[in-house]
């Protein structure tokens, strides 16, 4: 990459405004959930029901819940917990949707007709429901978790990896790679498999913020992350029986999902511009 190539593309990134904003939120929500184990926080699990419900104020800046632990510190700690989740879970799910997109677009006729047959299947059910389907058969816990999430979202990225190996195989560089004799598999992971990453890549990030809400969906029906960890989802389950008097136990672990969810979601609109050159010109 030139650094002319290189200007232009930091330039497209900067006019979207909504993009650099949601980078600059991004990186904030992860370096402070990343440096939790470094900041002066209180624990995340230690109980003292001499402080249940303490409203925020200065010794606890967002009060306290139902079992008198510090919501400020839970919401940091379980963020870590929701940007593992939803990185991990891309990561699997790109993995394994792009190898199967990869080969059956590539490859074609009865593997391709098979396998996207049982992938349609796959899709049919709603992301969610897939989830607790995965998750119910592996269990809890964070490997549980993220195996099933990840097992979940799979199938979308096979769907739009076989879709984007249809239109590149095509190409004239393709065929002259076929032509002089090189392999299925150096065609497929040399010559393909690098233009067509930078799209899953954006999709990647878009979907982060939807695994985060599919995590917190998880542990709101007790199918995450086991207690007492923390987890925004069990949080929010946690505070609603208490939303009369005590809203803040629930309330601000639901505006962190919130603004982290949108942060990624701009960030993925402003790769999404750099990727396509329509977009950039």
């Amino acid at each position: 990459m030139n650094a002319d190539f290189r200007k232009k593309i930091i330039r497209t990134f900067l006019k979207n405004k909504a993009a650099l904003v949601g980078l600059i939120i991004s990186v904030i929500i992860v370096v402070i959930c990343i440096s939790a184990p470094f900041l002066p926080l209180q624990s995340p699990i230690e109980q003292s029901m001499s402080k249940r419900f303490f409203p925020p104020g200065k010794e606890h800046i967002l009060g306290t819940d139902n079992f008198g632990r510090d919501v400020f510190s839970r919401i940091i700690w379980g963020g870590r917990i929701s940007l593992l989740v939803g990185v991990l879970s891309v990561i699997l799910g790109m993995v394994l949707g792009v190898s199967v997109g990869l080969i059956t677009g590539y490859k074609g006729g009865y593997i391709d007709s098979i396998i996207m047959r049982f992938i349609d299947v796959l899709m049919s059910f709603p992301g969610l429901i897939l989830a607790i389907l995965f998750s119910a058969a592996i269990g809890s816990g964070l490997t549980g978790i993220v195996l099933a999430i990840g097992l979940s979202v799979f199938p979308r990225f096979a769907r739009l990896s076989r879709g984007a190996v249809l239109g590149t195989k095509e190409n004239d560089y393709v065929e002259a790679a076929k032509s002089i004799g090189l392999s299925d598999t150096r065609i497929m992971f040399r010559h393909i498999l690098p233009n067509i990453m930078g799209d899953m890549i954006v999709i990647g990030t878009l979907w982060v913020g939807a695994i985060i809400l599919t995590e917190a969906s998880l542990s709101f029906i007790g199918l995450g992350i086991p207690p007492p960890y923390p987890s925004w989802g069990r949080m929010i389950r946690e505070g609603i029986d208490y939303l009369a008097h005590a809203n803040w136990v629930s309330l601000y672990s639901g505006l962190a999902i919130l603004a982290t969810v949108i942060s990624f979601n701009m960030l993925g609109d402003g790769l999404r511009d750099i990727i396509d050159p329509k977009l950039r010109r």
